[in-house]
């Protein structure tokens, strides 16, 4: 089951809230997610939140 999405914007992106990979795709760090306050379900590569 995929989580319930914030209706608030987005917080705003900081030094240290990404980084570009290889591909050069954007990848956020795990600051960025605990700012942000939730998971999004898309698995991504930092996220600090418990996994169901």
């Amino acid at each position: 089951m995929k989580p319930e999405k914030k209706a608030s914007n987005p917080p705003s992106l900081e030094p240290g809230d990404y980084y570009f990979n290889e591909q050069g795709l954007m990848v956020f760090t795990e600051k960025y997610h605990l700012k942000r306050g939730y998971c999004c379900g898309s698995g991504c590569k930092h996220c600090p939140f418990p996994k169901s």
